[in-house]
């Protein structure tokens, strides 16, 4: 009997804001494994010729032009209004499903991947996944890395904070947790001691 083919480990990445994910991220494209940016192919699909522009403008006129969607007005449609956003979601979610299967099929040969998934316990994207590695750091270090990014004030950090999954149970849930509030250098260590862990591993035994 033939075994059935080998896929890549899939490891979601998150973390809530101000944890440090986009640099972990950055660490593990730079060890070579393949990284899925959820977000990132969002602004694609709604960036200058994105292929969601004609839907999300048929659902929500006046909200895009030639250099994409206007964050601000769609913003403004959709937040505070769960319709809205719900038929927002119908639009992208699909999209970005598809994209994600395609970046998979690109890097089937891989021993690992990533998804990076910002809202992943928030929003329930924990399905398809073999594993999920939070990203944390101690919550001063958290508050002084978002109060120090323009424009952020206490009161959005704080409101920002009471829309995610807190961080102690978000690593309580997670199957790895990877500290930034430690010297880079170490940070990178724990990444290089997972990517080994994880490459090894088959999920289809």
């Amino acid at each position: 009997m033939s075994r059935p083919p080998v896929r890549p480990f899939i490891l979601g990445l998150t973390g809530s804001i101000g944890m440090g994910k986009s640099a972990v991220a950055q660490m593990l494209r730079e060890e070579g494994v393949p990284v899925f940016d959820a977000d990132a192919q969002v602004h694609r699909l709604q960036g200058p010729g994105g292929a969601l522009l004609p839907a999300i403008e048929a659902a929500f006129p006046g909200t895009t032009g030639p250099a994409g969607v206007d964050r601000g007005k769609l913003g403004a449609l959709v937040f505070g209004d769960p319709a809205a956003l719900a038929r927002l979601e119908r639009i992208v979610h699909p999209a970005v499903a598809a994209a994600r299967e395609s970046f998979l099929i690109e890097h089937a040969g891989q021993p690992l991947v990533v998804f990076d998934i910002p809202l992943l316990f928030e929003k329930g994207h924990q399905a398809g996944l073999d594993a999920v590695a939070v990203v944390s750091a101690p919550a001063e270090v958290q508050r002084a890395r978002v109060l120090a990014r323009p424009g952020m004030t206490a009161e959005k950090f704080a409101q920002i904070l009471a829309l995610q999954v807190p961080d102690a149970e978000k690593r309580a849930r997670a199957d790895h947790v990877i500290d930034t509030g430690l010297p880079m250098a170490q940070t990178r260590r724990l990444v290089n001691d997972l990517v080994r862990l994880l490459g090894e591993k088959n999920p289809r035994g």
